[in-house]
């Protein structure tokens, strides 16, 4: 198989012959993200990459759903909280290739890797002028060291560039200046043309595929290897179409849409599953609410949320000022029948049909962004929750700058405009401004128990919000900028007031509403009990009525400067007058602007000092960079003999709940040792910045203060039973202890296991502690792949069967029968208790290539990586 020749405005470009492929049906009827997988893996062929059976494969996709297929994107994408810890791998792997006597300059990026720093910066200050020159300042004071890791990497390894922290958000600089659609590549002499493809350390890499670019999230660790070389294995998906109809009704943006279908698609089920949008509704989504329903694919379960490109996606290229990438795009897309058309309809493995006139504004919570509310739904719903937690009183009284206060429960006590979900988009944006502007206009303000705070994920949001005269009603009501970079949604709210968290410690049941895309209990911030996803547009509405508690549709928001009534309606623009607004205000020229410069930061990064030489300087007095022993690590035995339960977990056990990413507890396990260290409980910073530290983050697996261990049903947070004794102990000091006796250990889960964040600190931390399987009902693709990576064995119940239906109760020893591993072998499990078998069953390894099962015997995918380093000619 060949690359062919073609002319796009008189140069000689070299592509796939699209046309030309063997595709089951014909190319018109392949979904579109079929087709950019099927020229992924043909370039790759005529490259040499791999064998021609795979082309034959993709072009008959339904017929080989779930067969392997190696993917080569064509870069990474990563954030400083999975990225540092990847840097600190590649840098233990530079010193294992040198201490064998080989070249370290090896270890390098093989494709373009573009971090992004926008995970750290935390909301300290808010509701100020000067909170984002301070927050940024106390980002620097905390992260140094973990930013002058990366200036080495920068400097130090070929094809890695940094985004300095105060710059955005990944995925929206991702959407508005690193994508390019269709790439160009001087290869061996030749232009080649191709699409844009990546994967990303952060589950939400998914935004780009507004901009009709395949990618999505994959572990630390996963990256890695696709960096250095390697091809990202994966089954072939399923894909299912999202035929979207009707047109929006009035008062509903994308944020409505999105969290309807995140409800929607969780429960047709999708996990694992290619998503593609179409229909006759798509010609009236701009590219922003496009990379808004992309982005919460790992909501909804998806490893994508694709849109096809076409004339929106081109006028978007060109107003963010990429004008050759537009015309690249638009030709090339064109000719290789990538460009979408609606009067041919795709072959989908099934169809679900949303009818746009039917959304209506929506909000999702207490605990999960599937969990779908309407407004009138949210004060029944939490009030629910209060009866069932057992809320005494009305509330707490609290004293706030002065004054005494009646603070109820429900109060919202952070309200934040944040994260990559909802910033890109100038409607939703523009129209917080507009409600803001209205009610400063009425005097109303903010009770003082809500800590306000605007995060924007680009800097262009102020650009286009000072030109819309909005800036100023929005820091008005405390909606001052305080960050550009994830903040509330990755956990880096900040403190509240310390009697707010006082009050929360005694009882009182506070709320926040936030317009990210995750609400996972503790992830916003542990004093706060219930977390609502909301458009900015009702962050604002929210922040100004103080409490979730009102049925906002009928009830007043609050009252205005002479003390009349203000209701919601009084306060909502017309989409008409947000459309033309936005069509005023946002500017290609501002794009140009601010991404001019985008990898010099300011002038604290460009002081910073970094290292230098291809081996990193390990500090071993450093808090925050540790040397891993990843490499150190055993492959997974033939028998996994007489284990102990560690934990035991019901159903929807979130990423975070494993390795919590937020604020560090000073009397958990990760708090005493840095407390030994002489770090100061205010000194912490968070157990996202310290991933660079194995020794904070295997204290910190298990450690959501939310965690429910059915070992512990009294102690919720990372407590469990240390067997034959029986004594209760934090699982870390378990998990130690089992180690010191050599016993073995296994988890215990249900339905949906690490769902959410793609963070590889769950899987990483799991096998540090001693966990060699894990045996759940089902898994998130992400996390699933990322204990494979690990040397963790994933296993399935069988059909139907639960941990409680087969009697097991985590007090059993278990031994798994793995013998010669092979994807997908049913393995036998016994269970023994005091001596006596009581169960023994088969179960699924949720191990799908060969290469995995490589990783596992391997010892995990670095081991395995390295392994080929060693053995392959330079």
């Amino acid at each position: 198989m060949d690359l062919v020749e073609r002319m796009f405005g008189g140069r000689r470009v070299r592509v796939v012959d699209m046309r030309g492929l063997p595709v089951e049906g014909g190319l018109e009827r392949m979904p579109y993200s079929m087709r950019v997988l099927l020229e992924n893996v043909a370039r790759s062929v005529a490259l040499g990459r791999m064998e021609g059976e795979v082309v034959a494969r993709v072009g008959a996709w339904r017929r080989h759903v779930g067969s392997e297929v190696p993917y080569f994107p064509a870069r990474v994408l990563m954030q400083d909280f999975t990225g540092v810890p990847a840097v600190v791998d590649l840098a233990a792997m530079r010193d294992a290739v040198a201490g064998k006597g080989g070249d370290p300059s090896r270890v390098t990026p093989q494709i373009p890797v573009d971090l992004v720093v926008d995970h750290s910066v935390q909301l300290d200050f808010w509701a100020r002028r000067d909170a984002l020159d301070r927050n940024v300042e106390k980002e620097y004071e905390r992260n140094g060291e973990r930013y002058r890791l990366l200036k080495w990497a920068g400097r130090s390894m070929a094809n890695f560039k940094v985004v300095p922290p105060n710059s955005g958000i990944c995925h929206q600089i991702n959407v508005e200046y690193l994508a390019q659609v269709v790439r160009e590549e001087v290869r061996d002499g030749m232009v080649l043309w191709y699409p844009d493809s990546l994967v990303g350390t952060d589950s939400h890499t998914t935004m780009v595929n507004g901009l009709g670019v395949i990618g999505w999230g994959v572990g630390g660790i996963e990256a890695e290897a696709v960096m250095l070389g390697e091809a990202y294995v994966m089954p072939l998906p399923e894909v299912v179409g999202v035929r979207l109809v009707g047109r929006m009704p009035e008062g509903v943006t994308a944020t409505d849409v999105v969290l309807t279908l995140t409800h929607l698609l969780r429960k047709k089920g999708v996990v694992g599953k290619f998503v593609e949008y179409f229909g006759p509704a798509l010609s009236q989504l701009s590219v922003p609410d496009r990379v808004t329903i992309a982005n919460m694919a790992p909501e909804y379960g998806a490893t994508m949320g694709f849109f096809p490109a076409d004339e929106r996606t081109v006028d978007f290229l060109r107003m963010t000022g990429r004008e050759e990438a537009a015309a690249r795009a638009e030709a090339y897309l064109k000719e290789a029948g990538l460009w979408y058309g609606s009067s041919v309809e795709p072959e989908y493995s099934e169809v679900v049909e949303l009818d746009l006139s039917t959304v209506e504004p929506t909000l999702a919570g207490p605990y999960r962004p599937q969990d779908r509310l309407s407004r009138q739904d949210v004060p029944v719903r939490i009030g629910e929750e209060c009866r069932r937690l057992g809320a005494e009183g009305e509330g707490r009284v609290v004293e706030l700058g002065g004054e005494r206060m009646l603070v109820p429960h429900g109060a919202v006590a952070i309200a934040s405009i944040t994260s990559c979900t909802n910033t890109s988009n100038p409607a939703v944006m523009v129209g917080a401004g507009l409600v803001a502007k209205r009610a400063v206009e009425r005097g109303m303000r903010v009770p003082r128990w809500v800590k306000t705070s605007l995060a924007p994920g680009s800097r262009v949001v102020v650009d286009y919000l000072e030109r819309a005269g909005l800036l100023g009603a929005l820091e008005e009501l405390g909606f001052s900028v305080a960050a550009f970079g994830c903040a509330t949604c990755i956990g880096n709210s900040g403190p509240l007031p310390e009697a707010l968290e006082r009050a929360a410690d005694e009882g009182l049941l506070l709320t926040s509403v936030g317009s990210g895309n995750r609400n996972f209990e503790a992830r916003i911030h542990q004093k706060v009990r219930f977390n609502i996803l909301a458009s900015p547009i009702y962050v604002i509405v929210y922040a100004l009525a103080g409490t979730v508690m009102k049925d906002l549709t009928r009830e007043p928001v609050g009252k205005d400067r002479d003390g009349r009534d203000v209701f919601l309606d009084e306060l909502l623009p017309s989409g008409k007058e947000i459309a033309r607004l936005v069509e005023e205000v946002v500017v290609g020229d501002d794009f140009r602007t601010r991404y001019a410069h985008i990898f010099e930061g300011d002038e604290r990064w460009q002081r910073l000092e970094g290292g230098e030489g291809l081996l990193f300087s390990w500090d071993e007095a450093s808090t925050y960079i540790k040397k891993p022993p990843f490499f150190e690590l055993e492959g997974l035995p033939d028998r996994i003999e007489r284990a102990r339960v560690l934990g035991f977990f019901g159903d929807s056990v979130t990423t975070d709940h494993i390795s919590p990413a937020g604020a560090i507890p000073k009397d958990y396990p990760a708090g005493r040792y840095l407390q030994q260290l002489g770090v100061r409980p205010e000194e912490f910073n968070s157990y996202g910045s310290r991933r660079g530290n194995h020794e904070v983050m295997m204290r910190g697996t298990f450690a959501n203060i939310r965690l429910k261990n059915r070992l512990t049903p009294d102690a919720p947070g990372g407590y469990t039973l240390l067997f034959p004794e029986r004594t209760q102990s934090f699982i870390y000091d378990a998990a130690m202890e089992y180690g010191r006796r050599g016993v073995p250990l296994v988890v215990l889960a249900g339905r949906e296991y690490g769902t959410g964040s793609s963070r590889d600190w769950a899987a990483k931390g799991t096998r540090l502690l001693g966990v060699r399987a894990v045996l759940a009902q089902s898994f998130e693709r992400i996390h699933r792949s990322n204990l494979v990576g690990m040397g963790v064995l994933p296993l399935c119940f069988p059909e139907g069967k639960s941990a409680n239906e087969l009697g097991l109760t985590g007090e059993e020893e278990i031994t798994i029968e793995v013998g010669t591993l092979t994807p997908r072998k049913r393995c036998l499990v016994r269970a023994e208790r005091d001596g006596r078998e009581v169960v023994r069953f088969e179960a699924e390894a949720q191990v799908f290539s060969q290469v995995e099962v490589a990783f596992l015997t391997s010892g995990g995918l670095l081991s395995y990586v390295l392994g080929k380093m060693r053995n392959s000619k330079p």
